[in-house]
């Protein structure tokens, strides 16, 4: 479609007309209510001093409703498609057809690729699946192990030691991934967002440190004044914890589509209803940024962003669309459960190649598409990594092709004919974020310690080093690092001693134990975040502790250091939060991915910038003539599992024929 013949506002013309339609926006759209004018009392939502007149929508409504549609997996007819997916991807497969069967080429072995492949491989059609990787399948989902489908080296000093790069965490509020996951007869366990007892009880004793103040998230939660007040913030937010300040902010919009019950937790309304909620939420804040809605809607100071946005993750994000927040929060709800499987997220990527190795071609970097009118439809040129061997080019046809390459990665593959406009636009415009993880083993599960269990281990190594650490008197020249008995010898040597001791968190504040099972501890340091493992693995008396999870800016700040120095700043920073001694127990290997870095991920996801909702979003997922769009960047949930196998039964029924 050429650009000269669309009569909506984009992105690029809303920003040439910005004071236009401020002066025009006299008139509030039939939507959300502007803030309250009168500012809110302590324990009130939030709210501008002065209500200002909404600004004017720039998306039209059939945009928003399409929007609206996809979040909720609704057919053009208001139904919902899950039902129906559930029993593709779970029960029948794909339903009969009279259609001749095709040569079907998928572009990528992620869990879209290899779902769609399945699919249409049951129903008759031959399946080849074209993947970048030399010999590892999963896309997003990676697991630091020993041996899996690739063959993995050990990955840590205890070969039984496994971690995650990519997906952890599994919503039980996502049906189709847990309803696979089932199916394929793979275990899943909880996955210990929250810290708990060994029976399962939260107990929220991890830990918040930030501004050179430490409290447990417990504490925190019955007193955030300490905290609060390190930021600055106004007198009627002194009191009230973090993530009650943004429950507040967002309720407004929530109540758009759902209600709030008795008991404090929310419902969807009927349908029509929930529909036409979403179609006023996409349209009140389509182009609104995260940082615009909680300044101009919420009515929120700087000082209290600030707050909100280190303790619950949000700094990072607030340039970029606040409908990718906001989504986030409204699928996921405070009482969701989440899942970890038992051997790491990979074991369903094992599953899943399982069913179609045969038909995967690895090591085969896409590089030239070409779409024909007749005879072999699509023909893909592709050329090898050269692992170990020669460089090589091989050509592949058939009928219609399924991609599911990032569209990052898409940007540098010479497609012919050219595509029409607005899906080169999503393609070159759709922003990807950078997510990067740092992870240290240990030989022991030292955050679960005691006092007593801390004086026991230290005092065995040498006596009276429990209260030298208590009092930081121990020595600073690395000599403690990885010094206990449990630690395997031959991963650290003199010169990483050295290098961990000029990088060491010397303070004489040490912390009480953490006493923790599972949960994650936040920072205000380069670490950013924190999670220890849900579960010990059987056999090993350590653990891998996922040492830093950033995204975006800070994320990118790691991207600029080499591996292996990465894992000296991220031991520091979880010295600073948990205490120094913990570096006795360090083995000297680590393990970090950085997505932004990754050659064949090309980023973390597609979160997406104010507008791209409804300007590129519905684009990303056209089918143009024989090629097929799947994979997370091409639904409403990026960088989960269950976008990209609703993009996978969505894309297999496009090729099949069927609806």
């Amino acid at each position: 479609m050429d650009p000269a013949d669309s009569t909506d506002l984009t992105r690029r013309q809303l920003t040439a007309r910005a004071g236009a339609v401020a002066a025009a926006a006299a008139v509030a759209p039939a939507a959300l209510a502007p803030p309250a004018a009168a500012a809110p009392a302590p324990g009130s939502a939030p709210g501008s001093a002065a209500a200002a007149p909404a600004p004017r929508p720039t998306a039209d409504r059939r945009s928003c409703l399409a929007v609206a549609r996809a979040l909720l997996v609704l057919d053009d007819d208001d139904q919902p498609l899950v039902p129906r997916y559930r029993k593709v991807l779970l029960g029948g497969g794909l339903p009969k057809s009279t259609a001749a069967p095709k040569h079907v080429l998928v572009l990528g072995a992620g869990p879209a690729g290899m779902v769609a492949a399945a699919l249409l491989g049951r129903a008759g059609h031959r399946v080849t699946v074209i993947e970048a990787n030399g010999n590892r399948a999963g896309g997003r989902i990676k697991t630091f192990r020993t041996g899996g489908h690739e063959n993995a080296p050990q990955a840590f000093a205890d070969p039984k030691q496994y971690a995650e790069a990519g997906a952890m965490r599994i919503p039980g509020s996502h049906p189709l991934v847990i309803g696979l996951i089932d199916a394929l007869g793979i275990e899943r366990r909880p996955f210990r967002y929250v810290d708990t007892d060994p029976d399962g009880t939260p107990r929220y004793r991890t830990w918040i440190r930030v501004n050179g103040i430490r409290a447990r998230r417990a504490d925190y939660a019955k007193d955030p004044r300490a905290i609060n007040r390190s930021f600055g913030v106004p007198k009627k937010y002194e009191n009230v914890p973090a993530a009650d300040i943004v429950r507040r902010a967002l309720d407004p919009v929530r109540d758009e589509y759902s209600v709030l019950r008795p008991d404090g937790t929310r419902a969807d309304k009927p349908m029509p209803e929930l529909l036409e909620g979403w179609v006023r939420v996409v349209q009140r804040f389509g182009d609104w940024s995260m940082h615009r809605f909680l300044t101009e809607h919420a009515g929120l100071d700087e000082r209290t962003i600030d707050l909100i946005g280190t303790l619950e993750n949000m700094t990072s994000r607030l340039p970029l669309s606040f409908l990718h927040s906001f989504i986030s929060q409204a699928l996921i709800s405070p009482g969701t459960a989440f899942w970890e499987l038992d051997g790491g997220t990979a074991v369903l990527a094992d599953a899943l190649l399982g069913r179609i190795r045969d038909d995967v071609r690895f090591d085969r970097r896409v590089t030239r598409i070409e779409t024909r009118e007749k005879g072999e439809r699509v023909v893909v040129e592709t050329v090898s990594e050269g692992r170990g061997g020669p460089v090589v080019r091989e050509r592949f046809t058939g009928d219609a092709a399924i991609v599911t390459i990032p569209f990052s990665g898409l940007r540098h593959v010479e497609i012919t004919p050219r595509l029409s406009y607005r899906k080169r636009r999503a393609i070159t415009e759709v922003h990807y974020d950078s997510a990067t993880k740092v992870l240290l083993e240990f030989s022991r599960r030292w955050w679960e310690f005691g006092e007593d269990d801390w004086r026991r281990e230290l005092d065995a190594m040498e006596p009276g080093l429990y209260d030298k650490y208590r009092k930081g008197r121990v020595p600073a020249d690395g000599r403690l690092l990885g010094a206990h008995p449990s630690v395997p010898r031959g991963h650290l040597s003199e010169d990483q001693r050295t290098h961990y001791a000029a990088n060491a968190h010397l303070s004489r504040d040490q912390p009480e134990a953490a006493e923790v099972i599972g949960g994650g501890s936040v920072t205000d340091n380069p670490n950013r975040f924190m999670f220890n493992p849900s579960h010990p693995v059987p056999g090993s008396d350590g653990g891998v502790v996922l040492a830093s999870y950033s995204w975006a800016d800070d994320a990118r700040r790691w991207d600029a250091y080499d591996d292996e120095a990465r894992y000296a700043l991220a031991l520091r920073g979880m010295q600073e939060v948990y205490g120094r001694r913990l570096e006795v127990f360090f083995t000297g290997v680590g393990r970090t991915q950085s997505w932004q870095r990754d050659p064949y991920a090309y980023g973390e996801a597609s979160v997406l910038l104010p507008g791209q909702h409804t300007e590129i979003l519905l684009d990303m997922r056209t089918p143009e003539g024989p090629l097929h769009f799947a994979g997370c960047h091409t639904s409403v949930k990026p960088a989960w599992i269950e976008g990209a196998l609703e993009s996978a039964v969505r894309a297999a029924l496009e090729v099949h024929g069927g609806r």
